[in-house]
């Protein structure tokens, strides 16, 4: 199969914005809780008439600051109860909101601002104040800093406008006006920022909701958004738990996440495969520690055939009871770890490990996994339990089309892709096809009852001087579900054979170090560890299983110290920037080769 079409079970809106999706619910149902706010240790609920109060009298304030319909307005911030209320603020007044990642560099926060025309700056410290400072361009009027007050400071400003004049503008916003401006992660090159409208998120919003809603996207249910809102699948949490009636509530930084986890105890998690590996590879490296290391293997392959018998829909006797008895002593604390209450989880950004993917299933956490991109508005597919393949990301969300070009490109159509780059004719053009088909630059294929599965990057795919097609994503997937790995890069282009500089995990090398009596060794000093080195290797051999040999790593190195996005080798959704490893690391690299 080269092409599959489903249906929209909601058209595209011919009138309203998307700031009906509090202001109707304000409406209908005044008290329903929407969102919690942190306070000390617990959470402080807001209900849908308290938001929508919220975000009008932070509205207000834009217009007393100037913002006019059009204008762009940046914010910069970790997640946070506070950049929902000021997205919506913008987005209420008919501006465009233009997220900041708060890990970016003074020169991509110049650029983005620049690139933009933004007006004006919402920033979360002083310290990110100082940086963009020293960037500002001529078009910014103002720096607001949300932990100075920036919220009760827009009130303030904001106190002689008039209801009549916010509902003004409100009902100015149509459904093909410009809503937001997204700047890719800018793996290469400067980052392009995408431009979509209102109608571009209430078509994902809608469809997506009305496609799982049998699952977990219903009143009732609630979720923990921890992923950067600055990106686009962190982003369409958001609007997607709002409109689907969640209760909805932040947590910014990712040492508080445990903590937020058990007292929030959301029913449903989505995330980035990254938090998944990590949540397993702790679970792996505690019973290691506690001398239970082949009691957790053998649950995990019972989890596992647990979890490929529920797709033949006979689970064999012994499976079932041996999976009840790890249930006791495993999979519930793993539960327990999540809050205690998650139903489901959906995953994206990346692939998952289809072994992943079934032992959490067999666990009792079934992740959903789905694919999209910055350009797609999120989630262009998404597996649902009733339509569920583990090792695929889906079929295509209801109203959107997906192609399989002949050099096995992935191509979509629908309401959810961006408008235009922004300033950028030529990177559109490139983008498109003449049908109207947006080119993803990735590499799948469609199987017979309409599953896609991703293969790779098409500008990733490496190409030895032999001439073989390798996909790297493949090794590194397989490679990072190792406790000790923490993160790898695949090499090899028109080299002779594959290699891999690989990342070691900090947490899982400390225990591995103390096991192994060589807790005073430095990391640089473990890294040539022979003992070490055998057992990455086992990884390496393990991974290897996956692929020919043409393709498989026949050298690897390991660094001495961790891919960060601080330092500049991931980018906010945790994917490698591979140029920048290729620079940084490249002496490294080139040795692998020597």
């Amino acid at each position: 199969m080269i092409e599959i079409h489903i249906p929209a079970m909601i058209e595209p809106p011919t009138s309203g914005n998307i700031t009906d999706i509090i202001t109707q619910r304000a409406l209908s149902e005044p008290h329903h809780v929407l969102l919690s706010r942190p306070v000390g240790t617990g959470w402080q609920t807001v209900t849908a008439s308290e938001l929508d109060q919220e975000v009008r009298s932070v509205a207000k304030g834009l217009i007393g600051h100037g913002v006019k319909k059009g204008d762009r307005v940046a914010i910069m911030a970790k997640t946070r109860y506070e950049w929902t209320i000021l997205d919506f603020a913008i987005i209420y007044v008919g501006g465009v909101t233009v997220p900041i990642y708060e890990t970016s560099s003074a020169e991509q926060i110049k650029w983005i601002l620049e690139d933009s025309g933004a007006v004006l700056v919402i920033v979360e410290s002083p310290t990110m104040a100082e940086i963009t400072r020293e960037v500002l361009p001529d078009t910014c009027k103002e720096i607001l800093v949300i932990t100075e007050d920036a919220v009760p400071v827009l009130v303030s400003v904001g106190r002689d406008i008039t209801d009549s004049t916010l509902d003004q503008r409100m009902q100015n916003l149509g459904p093909d006006d410009l809503m937001t401006l997204i700047y890719t992660s800018g793996t290469t090159g400067n980052p392009k920022g995408v431009t979509f409208t209102h109608s571009n998120f209430i078509s994902e919003c809608t469809n997506v909701v009305q496609y799982a809603q049998t699952e977990f996207l219903r009143p009732g249910g609630s979720t923990l958004l921890f992923l950067p809102i600055a990106h686009v699948f962190g982003r369409m949490i958001q609007f997607g738990a709002i409109y689907a009636g969640l209760h909805l509530a932040h947590c910014g930084d990712i040492n508080r996440l445990p903590q937020d986890l058990g007292t929030f105890k959301p029913t449903l998690v989505l995330a980035v495969p990254r938090i998944f590996e990590k949540v397993y590879n702790g679970a792996e490296n505690r019973a290691i520690e506690a001398g239970k290391g082949k009691i957790f293997k053998k649950a995990v392959e019972v989890a596992v055939a647990y979890s490929q018998a529920l797709d033949e829909r006979s689970i064999p006797v012994k499976v079932r009871v041996l999976q009840l008895l790890f249930d006791r002593l495993l999979y519930s604390k793993i539960r327990n770890g999540l809050g205690g209450r998650v139903v489901g989880a959906i995953s994206g950004g990346a692939p998952l490990s289809p072994r992943l993917g079934h032992f959490f299933r067999g666990a009792g956490i079934n992740i959903l996994e789905g694919y999209g991109l910055t350009e797609t508005t999120a989630a262009s597919t998404l597996n649902v339990r009733y339509a569920q393949k583990i090792g695929s990301v889906g079929r295509p969300i209801p109203g959107t089309t997906i192609k399989i070009a002949e050099d096995g490109e992935i191509l979509i159509k629908g309401a959810i892709i961006m408008q235009r780059y922004w300033q950028n004719q030529s990177a559109t053009a490139e983008a498109m096809t003449s049908d109207g088909f947006f080119r993803s630059g990735d590499l799948g294929s469609i199987d017979e009852d309409g599953f896609l599965f991703i293969v790779g990057r098409k500008k990733e795919l490496i190409v030895t001087s032999g001439g073989k097609n390798v996909a790297p994503e493949v090794l590194e997937d397989r490679l990072r579900s190792h406790p000790l790995v923490s993160q790898c890069m695949v090499v090899g282009d028109n080299k002779p054979y594959i290699a891999a500089v690989i990342t070691l995990d900090p947490d899982a090398l400390r225990s591995w170090a103390i096991t192994n009596k060589k807790g005073d060794a430095s990391v640089a000093a473990l890294t040539t560890d022979s003992t070490l080195l055998d057992v990455i290797q086992t990884a390496v051999d393990d991974a290897n299983k996956a692929v020919s040999r043409a393709e498989s790593i026949r050298k690897f190195t390991i660094l001495p110290v961790d891919f960060t996005v601080a330092g500049g080798q991931l980018t906010a959704k945790l994917s490698v920037k591979r140029h920048v490893v290729n620079q940084q690391f490249a002496k490294e690299i080139a040795d692998l080769f020597a």
